[in-house]
């Protein structure tokens, strides 16, 4: 199996994606998990640049990494001054990472119109840098920046900068493909070129302006790099990086390279979703092998066949990238994938009744995908199988806003009464939203009942315009999320009335705990 070098630039490059911001914990987390993923190298920050990295590279001298090489990023000298009295190269130095990576102009153009100095003085300043930071005891990698369209401009001088950084002592020269708009079979020829051109590795590094990051790293695999770089979850500047999680199984299951430990791939997934949390954002649904959509089937006839033989509709087994097969519920739905779902017989006419059912209430604007608690209950509500455990008779939200409309000082309370058998109870509550201030009040009221609900509590809450053409008064979905500490169930509501919808959600996620309750209990009788 043929060795790849991946090079994961999630703390720099993914840095400076919008909206991504890392703490010093945060990024010291996500090494953690990038080193237990098995990435050879992480680079994890610029050092001359801000207090921030500086920080980030005195603490984590004190991890002990199993499988990574931590580096530092910065660029060659300035014109016309000595190594030694640049004080990016001193940073680098001061960061104490056994490798840095430094990037110099490949693109006479840039040297010409952006960098302005001479492109024999451009020379000597990667040649110059890589020697004095080899001197002082590192290894470097140089990132050939705007190599791809410096090549289409100026080949021979683009060459001329690999081969300079080559013979001062570079151990990997990354072809950038900076602006990331050039297109694969350019990406396959330029690597080739340079590859006969050069005896040193060659790496790349693409952006993904134009969708093509990924399939432009493995063309430039297939023409001989062995070092990729990308961000773990393609995050970085403008439209990202390439995309790690996309590249880790394709490199390693599909095309046979040794890419990471094969242990580690199973928890792929999980790495991923991890890194995603600690950098604060939600990993896309349809992101390749990882997404929560990667493996999900709503289609009655793909449903059916991924039952019958996985391979129908899916290209490899979920598990050996740690992921796992969902079939959803909806409209598309047939009786084979309800039956499946809700373990019920295909040809019995309740089960074409509960079909017939799902898929009125999906025209009304209900969705059960990721609402299976809410789906459970109205098949048990259909089969007569489910003895609600309270009704709601009576609500009522008040919604206070005092002159600041930055939000403080403002509030909501609610008042929500409720029957059980032949009693009632009306229950109060307070909260900083009319939503927030209804769960509460539905939960004491119910809590007076049922005391376990108080150990229910929210923990997501989305709403979805159905019908934005109706503006203010459009229909709304609202997904309520909520656990017990031990089981996480989502409930789904629609309305007009953003309240009710909400309340119906609420509602449903109480009885749902109810509902799980009681199973229990008859399990142990």
């Amino acid at each position: 199996m043929n060795r790849l070098y991946l090079f994961d630039s999630t703390l720099r490059d993914g840095a400076q994606g919008e909206s991504i911001s890392f703490s010093v914990r945060d990024k010291l987390n996500i090494l953690r998990l990038l080193d237990e993923l098995g990435i050879p190298y992480v680079e994890a920050g610029n050092p001359s640049s801000n207090p921030k990295d500086r920080e980030f590279f005195e603490k984590a001298e004190g991890i002990k990494l199993r499988n990574a090489k931590l580096v530092a990023f910065g660029a060659t000298r300035r014109p016309h001054i000595a190594p030694a009295d640049d004080p990016g190269l001193e940073a680098l130095l001061a960061a104490r990472t056994e490798v840095v990576c430094i990037f110099g102009k490949a693109s006479a153009f840039h040297v010409d119109q952006v960098l302005r100095t001479s492109r024999e003085e451009n020379l000597r300043m990667i040649e110059d840098s890589i020697r004095y930071l080899r001197a002082n005891g590192r290894e470097v990698f140089f990132d050939a920046e705007h190599y791809f369209d410096g090549y289409r401009e100026d080949p021979a001088y683009a060459v001329q900068v690999l081969r300079t950084a080559a013979r001062a002592g570079s151990s990997c020269l990354i072809l950038c493909d900076t602006n990331g708009g050039t297109m694969p079979q350019e990406i396959f020829e330029t690597v080739q070129a340079a590859c006969n051109a050069v005896a040193a590795p060659i790496g790349i590094h693409c952006h993904n302006d134009i969708g093509c990051a990924v399939a432009n790293s493995l063309m430039a695999v297939q023409a001989g790099a062995v070092q990729v770089q990308g961000t773990l979850l393609g995050f970085g500047e403008r439209c990202g990086n390439a995309n790690l999680s996309a590249l880790i199984p394709t490199l390693q299951i599909k095309m046979g390279y040794d890419c990471i430990p094969a242990e580690q791939m199973p928890h792929l997934t999980r790495c991923v979703r991890a890194v995603g949390e600690a950098a604060n954002i939600v990993p896309d649904n349809g992101m390749p092998y990882v997404g929560r959509s990667a493996f999900a089937h709503k289609g009655g006839m793909h449903i059916d066949g991924v039952r019958k033989v996985p391979a129908s509709f899916e290209h490899m087994d979920p598990a050996l990238v740690g992921n796992s097969r969902s079939l959803l519920i909806s409209e598309v739905s047939g009786r084979a994938a309800v039956s499946a779902m809700l373990h019920l017989d295909a040809s019995d006419s309740e089960t074409a009744e509960v079909v017939r059912i799902l898929k009125e209430q999906e025209h009304e604007g209900f969705q059960y995908e990721y609402a299976a608690a809410s789906l459970k209950l109205l098949v048990l509500r259909n089969q007569h199988k489910l003895t609600p455990f309270f009704e709601v008779i009576y609500s009522r939200t008040i919604g206070e806003q005092r002159g600041n409309w930055e939000g403080t000082g403002n509030g909501s309370s609610a008042v929500v009464k409720v029957k059980v058998g032949d009693s009632c109870e009306i229950g109060g509550g307070e909260g900083e939203g009319p939503v927030h201030a209804l769960d509460s009040a539905l939960r004491k009221a119910v809590g007076r009942f049922y005391p376990s609900i108080e150990d229910v509590r929210l923990i997501d809450y989305k709403v979805r315009v159905i019908d934005p053409q109706d503006a203010t008064a459009a229909k709304v979905r609202v997904l309520v999320e909520s656990t017990d500490g031990q089981e996480v169930w989502t409930t789904v509501g629609v309305s007009r009335d953003i309240i009710q919808a909400s309340l119906q959600a609420c509602v449903d996620a109480a009885e749902y705990k109810l509902w799980l309750e009681q199973k229990k209990t008859e399990g142990n009788a």
